[in-house]
Formats: structure tokens, sequence, C-alpha cells
């Protein structure tokens, strides 16, 4: 009987390909796919110093319901409007001659408090100057009069130099002394260069006589 030759037998089991790569080569390592980035916190610290604010400036009104009345005696009289009047609305602030310019820069206060731009408001004085004119004069007088000229902010005047300045749409009077004739000559001045409104502080039966008297 003829021999069968013998089946080779498989000593090892046949091995598929192998996972590890070739040697010295390392599988690259996938990149993390980068999610969405959170909201970036505010940075610390505080904030930088306020920027200075420019003073304000208000245009003029073209028309008035009524002034602002100062503390004292109001006037009532017809509604002011931008074209001068004949005659300007008359307000008395009764005042001691040694009060009459704190009374005097309380309605100035007033004035701009409710609307009225600086460069509207002329104040008159007829005894002690007030401390911004002698201070502005103390730079002589042309610097003096370059601030009336520049409109920008309230001017006060002695009564002597008043009618070198222009007209305004308020001026106050602050009678703190001084001669009759001081206090006759602000208030025609005042009268004068008053295009809606005119304010008194002092006593007011001397303005009434002034005034009466064809001041």
């Amino acid at each position: 009987m003829p021999l069968i030759p013998e089946e080779p037998q498989i000593h090892e089991k046949a091995q598929g390909p192998r996972a590890t790569p070739a040697t010295g080569r390392t599988a690259p390592t996938p990149r993390p796919v980068p999610g969405p980035r959170p909201a970036a916190a505010p940075r610390p610290g505080r904030p930088g110093p306020p920027r200075p604010t420019a003073p304000a400036q208000r245009a003029p009104r073209e028309a008035a319901a009524t002034e602002p009345v100062p503390s004292g005696p109001a006037v009532t009289a017809p509604a002011a409007t931008a074209t001068a009047t004949a005659t300007p609305q008359l307000q008395v602030i009764p005042a001691a001659p040694e009060g009459a310019l704190d009374a005097a820069e309380e309605a100035v206060d007033l004035l701009l408090d409710s609307g009225r731009s600086p460069g509207e408001v002329l104040v008159i004085t007829t005894g002690r100057p007030h401390p911004w004119a002698a201070h502005e004069l103390s730079f002589g007088d042309a610097a003096y009069w370059a601030q009336h000229d520049a409109g920008d902010d309230v001017f006060y005047a002695d009564a002597a130099v008043a009618g070198r300045a222009a007209s305004r749409p308020v001026v106050v009077v602050a009678l703190n002394g001084g001669s009759e004739d001081a206090a006759g000559t602000a208030l025609s001045t005042a009268r004068a260069r008053a295009g809606a409104l005119m304010i008194v502080c002092g006593d007011p039966q001397n303005v009434e006589s002034a005034l009466g008297a064809g001041v």
C-alpha cells in the first residue's frame, strides 16, 4: 500500500499584518480639535481719570416766557423777546449797601441755574469793585476789556466805566455804596444796556426815587 506522504504540519499559526509600524517610525498622534474659546475675562484695573468736562455753554434763548426770579420781591412783566425792548423788566432785591454785592452774586447764580449763559449777564457796582474785576484790572486795562469783548463770561464793571460795556440781555446792579451820582449813573447805564431784564440790589426806596427822577 503506497505510503501517503505526511501533510506538512504548520508549527506556527498564520500571522496577520502587524499593527505595529515599521521599526523607526512612530504613528502620528492625532491633534485635538480645539473647541470654542471662552469669552475673554475683563482686564483688571481701574478706569482712567475722567476727562475734564468743558463748561456748559448754553445758547441764548430766542424767547423766554418768564425771567428767573432771584430771592426777593418778584416783578411781573410781559414776556421778553430776543429783541431788546425800550423798557426792560425791572426787579428790585432789597439789600443794604454792605450786602448788595452778595445779593447780586446770588441773583447771578440763579440766572445761570435757570439757563442763562454767562455771556448774557453784566454786573455793575457802585462802591467796592467786584473781586473778579479787581483781579482782571491788575493785568491792565486792555486785558480787562478783552474779557468783555470775548463775551463768554459774566462781566463786572464799576459804574464809572460801565457805559463802555455793550448791551446784554440781563444787567444786575449792586448798590453797594458810593455816591448818589454813582448810583444814578449805574441805574441809567443798566436801563440803557439791559435787553430783557434789569435787577437792582439795594434799598428799594432809593431805587424808586432814583428811577422816579428819570434815571
